[in-house]
């Protein structure tokens, strides 16, 4: 039981100084930044989400998840990660396709992570998880939300927005 409540408090921690971070620094830069600069910044972070392929390591050496939260968990990353990618050249070149690529990212992202999150309390694998597992997630999984609800954020405060500045 020491082990899930120092992971969920490891959690809860990361959550409250990504929130912080995000209000403080992050946010404000967002706000200098184009609707396609601000977006592309917050899907990058999300597009290494292929670290989730650990998982079949982690099984191996005693994280215990079973096949079926392992295979859903990695298939819903590396999808994610893959949307994400799509939606950054999209948005880099401007492509009239690139918002709605980013709210296909966001709503297969919502259903991953809260999937994730559901086989995770279930299989309760915060009391196996160690090593670069428990990082991943008490860190990494806190800064998926987080960066995720900035790209809602910036979808819905820039909407009237263009993706590219009036050319003159």
């Amino acid at each position: 039981m020491i082990y899930t409540a120092a992971a969920g408090l490891a959690s809860t921690l990361s959550f409250i100084l990504l929130l912080l971070m995000a209000t403080w620094y992050v946010i404000p830069w967002l706000k200098s930044r184009s609707r396609a600069d601000a977006l592309t910044a917050l899907l990058w972070v999300q597009a290494f989400r292929y670290i989730a392929l650990q998982i079949f390591s982690a099984q191996k050496f005693g994280f215990a998840v079973s096949d079926e939260a392992r295979d859903q968990i990695a298939a819903g990353d590396v999808t994610g990660m893959i949307l994400a990618l799509i939606a950054i050249v999209a948005l880099r070149y401007r492509m009239r396709v690139a918002t709605l690529l980013v709210w296909v990212f966001v709503a297969e992202t919502v259903f991953d992570l809260a999937n994730a999150t559901i086989a995770g309390i279930r299989e309760e694998l915060f009391s196996t998880a160690s090593g670069v597992t428990w990082l991943i997630l008490t860190f990494y999984v806190p800064l998926l939300w987080v960066s995720l609800g900035l790209i809602v954020w910036q979808l819905y405060s820039g909407h009237r927005e263009p993706l590219s500045p009036a050319r003159a």
